[in-house]
């Protein structure tokens, strides 16, 4: 009842790649704008994706290669930081939550996983400025689940071995016991129920799922009534005509006892016969 009655201001969405972060965060704003509590989408990227292609037109293989891993990290803390500082400004100006895809638990596990711990402590010390969220969902997928993804997406790529790494460092976070885990190795819409379920206080279940994305129940037509069930199956009878096939008693009509077999006491037909 309390959380009903405070302003949702700020969710985090964290994880390895390939656990389905952007996704969930782009349902989760469109269905808490539903539920009339208006929410943005923000992606707090580091950037490395660009220091990457910056790389290859230097003819190096990564970003590390080219400005070495303390100046990856360099670049990368500093660049998340002016991300995430734009959308808390933005969303404190607008009055709508903030929707955060990464947030700065995503930095300091990405410095544990390429070993430069001594750089956390200076990452912390300038991402304490940034309000904790009040709820910070860790999408937790098998590393090996997450490489499939990524290279069916076909869009960038990561070894198992930094996959490896950065899940373990999620994991090894002093703030991992304040995470909602949620089993992002489910289907898409099952990890989008684990996380409604959680904000059930701000977001009610009977919230309208964003069109564009796939329904769980079944589908509607545009005047609200469901679709009309396909037709019964047409299966061949001994004799050669053929039978329809009812899937409920119920949905044939009740034929007239004086057109009922002989035998006493015989309920409605269950198959009709077409001649």
């Amino acid at each position: 009842m309390r959380r009903g009655k405070t302003r949702l201001r700020t969710i985090a969405l964290i994880g390895i790649d390939g656990s389905g972060k952007t996704t969930q965060a782009h349902r989760l704003a469109d269905a808490l704008t539903a539920a009339g509590r208006p929410a943005t989408y923000r992606r707090n990227a580091s950037g490395r994706r660009w220091l990457g292609r910056v790389a290859q037109r230097f003819g190096r293989p990564d970003a590390q290669r080219l400005v070495g891993r303390d100046g990856m990290l360099a670049v990368e803390s500093v660049l998340r930081w002016f991300a995430i500082a734009l959308a808390l400004l933005s969303c404190l100006l607008t009055g709508r939550t903030a929707v955060m895809d990464r947030y700065s638990a995503c930095q300091y596990a990405s410095i544990r996983a390429h070993g430069g711990q001594r750089w956390e402590r200076l990452a912390r010390a300038g991402y304490r400025l940034f309000p904790t969220p009040q709820v910070t969902f860790l999408l937790a997928v098998d590393p090996e689940e997450a490489y499939r993804r990524i290279e069916r997406r076909g869009t960038d790529h990561e070894t198992m071995g930094w996959l490896t790494a950065a899940d373990t460092a999620y994991r090894a976070l002093p703030e991992y016991p304040t995470f909602v885990l949620v089993d992002a190795g489910r289907s898409t819409d099952e990890v989008t129920e684990q996380i409604r379920a959680h904000l059930a206080a701000w977001l009610p279940s009977d919230v309208s799922p964003d069109p564009r994305q796939p329904s769980l129940g079944a589908p509607q037509l545009s005047d609200g009534l469901r679709p009309e069930a396909p037709p019964p199956p047409v299966v061949p009878a001994a004799d050669g005509a053929s039978v329809v096939a009812s899937r409920s008693p119920a949905a044939l009509p009740t034929v007239p006892a004086g057109e009922r077999s002989g035998r006493a006491g015989a309920g409605p037909l269950v198959a009709q016969a077409r001649p």
